[in-house]
């Protein structure tokens, strides 16, 4: 058999974390990334430090053991396509360079030890290409050895510090004997907020519209409060709740909070400390998951083709190329529902709601089911939507695009838009124009419209026809009766005259 060719447009990115080993490896099709393999290892690397910051040979073998499963998949990527970052453990440790030699060896490539500072400004490159913050955000990023606190505007980190905390060292210096009380958490986060104390006045006074935790301990609570049917925002509040629930197990070994993973468990309280000690330093009031972090930002530094264009643009255009869209039709409806939002926009208050991208990607979007079939393909649309990532968005807008596109056609139920939370009166008005939109675009032709007026009044929506037009149209006029009925089942007015 001759040599196996490498995959050109295939890339690695390996992040040597204190807690974790990742390997993330994605490829670039239709103008974005998809990812095709996610290795990752517990390693604890930051238990292996002393007091002297002298890693153990017992945690570097954790290390070099990984990493050769992790070389065995970098084979058949091009040498150029893959780029390895170790983070904090590796920037204290003192004997570092005996780790890093013997990783090169195995992995056949270059180890490169970053700072801080820039393992800052590319975790918040990768949450910038991930999320759709249009304004200022903070990032947060709990590390195992280090934790990493942002703001940035748009694709520019504007602000950025590492500190030294880290969930792994935490959980090394407070919970040492696994014990939960009030005691060794309180101090865990007196000792945290010493250090995010120092930093605090200079974030508050730049402040922030939105804040993003991008570690895998503001997703493993996030997690827990979707178990106890709580929204996804994390606040002060939900955090001493849960900080409450984990004490009342009395030891991490009986931990056991419904929704957090076993993997978790370990460096959970330490990292929940650090957060708390965060949100009251820095007083957040509130925070949702980000996509993305330190792995994908190295990954869009490698592909300058990528840099800085319209995140949600992007994501649209790609599944519109993947399923074969019709775009003259999507860009029909879309064109059409989002005048009709605006005509009513005095009344409900869609924009306001930042709800206009998610009516435009639902619009452009509703058909990609039918790659599979015409009659479910409502369904098949928004499985497609719900399964896949899309970069751009955030986990809430995401769930409300999949909601609409089920719901753009076809019976709805009652409470079908209740899951939704905060978010469900939005989906509402969305899912009441799109209806109305893909009704009145099903000619699939421009210039068949006639002229057409939108009103609501004490949320009765008001469709006027010009004179005898839905007479002269009576598959049209049918359509539309049939959707007042459906709409009236939910309790929602629709009067077409």
């Amino acid at each position: 058999m001759g040599q196996l060719k490498p995959q050109k447009n295939v890339y690695a990115v390996i992040d040597l974390g204190s807690n974790s080993f990742h390997m993330l490896i994605a490829k670039s099709i239709a103008g974005g990334l998809q990812t095709i393999g996610r290795v990752k290892r517990k390693v604890r690397l930051a238990a292996g430090l002393d007091i002297d910051n002298v890693l153990s040979s017992e945690a570097m073998h954790r290390g070099w053991e990984c990493l050769a499963l992790f070389a065995e998949r970098l084979q058949d990527i091009p040498k150029q396509n893959i780029t390895i970052v170790a983070t904090a453990t590796l920037r204290l440790a003192s004997n570092a360079d005996v780790f890093k030699a013997q990783a090169e060896k195995i992995l056949g490539h270059k180890v490169n030890v970053i700072s801080g500072e820039l393992e800052a400004r590319t975790i918040y490159k990768g949450v910038a290409h991930t999320s759709s913050c249009t304004g200022s955000q903070l990032v947060i990023d709990i590390g195992g050895a280090s934790t990493e606190v942002i703001i940035g505007k748009n694709f520019d980190a504007l602000l950025y510090k590492s500190l030294n905390i880290g969930c792994v060292t935490y959980l090394e210096r407070y919970f040492k004997d696994c014990k939960l009380s009030n005691t060794n958490f309180n101090t865990a986060i007196k000792a945290a907020r010493t250090v995010i104390d120092e930093i605090a006045s200079e974030y508050k006074v730049k402040g922030w519209q939105v804040a993003s935790g991008a570690s895998g301990t503001v997703q493993a609570i996030q997690e827990i409060m979707i178990a106890q049917n709580l929204d996804e925002l994390l606040t002060l509040e939900k955090l001493y709740t849960i900080k409450k629930q984990s004490i009342a197990y009395k030891t991490i070994t009986a931990l056991d909070l419904p929704g957090l993973s076993e993997d978790r468990r370990l460096v959970f309280v330490s990292g929940l400390a650090i957060l708390i000690a965060l949100f009251e330093s820095l007083e957040i009031e509130k925070m949702g998951l980000a996509g993305g972090a330190l792995r994908e930002g190295v990954l869009y530094s490698m592909l300058p083709e990528l840099h800085n264009s319209d995140i949600r643009k992007r994501t649209v255009d790609g599944f519109i190329d993947r399923y074969h869209v019709d775009q003259k039709q999507a860009s029909r409806v879309a064109s059409l529902v989002l005048n009709l939002a605006s005509e009513v926009n005095e009344s409900w208050p869609i924009k306001a709601l930042n709800g206009l991208p998610l009516l435009t990607a639902v619009a452009q979007l509703h058909e990609i089911g039918l790659l599979i079939e015409y009659k479910q393909y409502h369904k098949h649309s928004a499985y497609i939507l719900k399964n896949t990532e899309m970069p751009g968005f955030s986990q809430s807008e995401h769930k409300v695009i999949v909601a609409v596109t089920k719901g753009h056609r076809s019976d709805l139920q009652k409470g079908y838009f209740d899951s939704l939370g905060a978010n469900s009166v939005l989906a509402q008005y969305l899912v009441r124009l799109i209806r109305i939109a893909v009704i009145l675009c099903m000619r699939r032709q421009d210039d068949v419209l006639p002229e057409f007026a939108i009103t609501v009044k004490d949320d009765v929506l008001n469709l006027q026809f010009e004179n005898d037009w839905l007479k002269n149209h009576p598959l049209m006029a049918s359509e539309l009766q049939q959707e007042s009925k459906q709409q009236a089942k939910l309790g929602w007015k629709l009067i077409v005259n």
